[in-house]
């Protein structure tokens, strides 16, 4: 990965015209109407270089998206988790070893050695040797974590702890057991007096009653016809620690500067070190999409965050998905400068606009890895019911 020397600056005509372009690409997107909403913005030193919101917070209503519009964050939620226990570790509350079954009585593995040997950072690295996304489909189906979590010691191990890469949702959410196990406080409350509330995240909450209590909320939405049709969002998946968040894009560009190191009286220099070390191998993540296979050349896992080998640059990224909502968060530590997309619709586009921005911004070829130039394609669906009652179709709940 990129170190050494070469830190420093991006040329400003560069970045100058990596945001023109991008600008345009978003005119295509609202032009061809390839998303129900959409909010972005782009961070360089420390400040907001660019931000742009477009469509529909509710496609019923007319609402469009603004600035202040609140999204599901989806998987963007993990790196939250791991941020407040990076602070908790700090303050030596609790080790990134701290054992699990010294502090929750009720965890166990298949295997009864791997029990006792796995800790805080096994989990929040997602390398505790489960098969990828362990009960995740019964959670969208409505079956509780409380139920899943102690269903663990059932599913049969792939590796020993600590020696592969397997993408959790349940599993990292025991951290917001062990944080109330060691602190006494609830994970949520913790997260909004060490995090949103010092980084000014004043829209940001957990959970589907504080999305919807929002003044202003992104509808979970699904193409109709030539149009967007809002339904209830799923509130399954809203475990808190792995997939909780709702946050705005202005929340999120303070979440990024924080990230890139701009708020070191909140998160540390120190901190940020361990949470974005990269952990384990994902040679899978290589292959995820046209732009991983072209661009990265490694792939790690670290604590809520992967760490690219992105055309010779050390990208930190995190993507999200859940019923209706998609997000995207990435940064070059070395030239400071990162972005994040929040979209409120099952769609493939707006995922290809982040490589796009970076190529840009890295001197690199130009590929529409968006396919803003191909026919726009609605997605395959299942029956599932509006807020309205209707019967409609979305898709099966996504990996995160």
């Amino acid at each position: 990965m990129h170190t050494g020397p070469q830190l420093g600056r991006l040329p400003s005509a560069r970045v100058d015209d990596a945001i023109k372009s991008y600008n345009g690409w978003l005119d295509q997107v609202a032009a061809s109407d390839r998303v129900a909403g959409l909010a972005t913005a782009v961070i360089l030193d420390d400040k907001v270089r660019y931000e742009r919101t477009l469509g529909y917070a509710d496609a019923q209503t007319g609402e469009k998206v603004g600035p202040d519009t609140v999204f599901r964050l989806a998987s963007l939620s993990k790196a939250f988790a791991t941020a407040l226990t990076g602070l908790l570790v700090r303050d030596g509350v609790l080790s990134w070893d701290t054992r699990l079954s010294d502090v929750l009585p009720f965890f166990k593995l298949k295997d009864a050695h791997a029990s006792q040997q796995a800790t805080v950072r096994d989990i929040l690295g997602q390398r505790l040797g489960l098969p990828r996304n362990a009960y995740d489909r019964m959670l969208a189906e409505g079956v509780s974590y409380q139920e899943l979590v102690r269903k663990l010691d059932e599913v049969d191990m792939t590796c020993d702890v600590g020696e592969c890469y397997g993408y959790q949702n349940i599993a990292f959410s025991l951290i917001g057991d062990v944080i109330y196990a060691e602190t006494g406080d609830f994970f949520y409350h913790l997260v909004d007096k060490r995090l949103f509330l010092p980084l000014g995240m004043t829209d940001a909450t957990y959970g589907r009653d504080g999305l919807e209590s929002s003044k202003s909320w992104a509808r979970p939405h699904y193409r109709r016809g030539n149009g967007w049709e809002p339904f209830e969002p799923n509130d399954n998946f809203y475990v808190p620690p792995a997939a909780g968040v709702n946050a705005s894009i202005r929340d999120m560009e303070q979440w990024l500067i924080a990230q890139m190191g701009g708020r070191p009286m909140v998160l540390p220099a120190a901190v940020l070190e361990v949470l974005h070390a990269p952990g384990i191998s994902t040679p899978s993540e290589r292959v995820a999409s046209p732009w991983r296979r072209a661009r990265v050349s490694d792939a790690n896992y670290a604590l809520g965050w992967r760490v690219y080998d992105y055309a010779g640059h050390t990208l930190i990224f995190h993507a999200g998905a859940v019923q209706g909502y998609r997000a995207e968060i990435g940064f070059f530590p070395e030239y400071h400068v990162g972005m994040v997309v929040l979209w409120n619709c099952e769609c493939a586009e707006p995922a290809g606009l982040m490589p796009m921005v970076f190529d840009k911004l890295l001197g690199l070829p130009e590929v529409d890895w968006a396919g803003l130039n191909a026919p726009v394609r609605a997605p395959a669906r299942r029956s599932s019911r509006t807020r309205h009652g209707r019967v409609h179709k979305t898709l099966r709940p996504a990996r995160h």
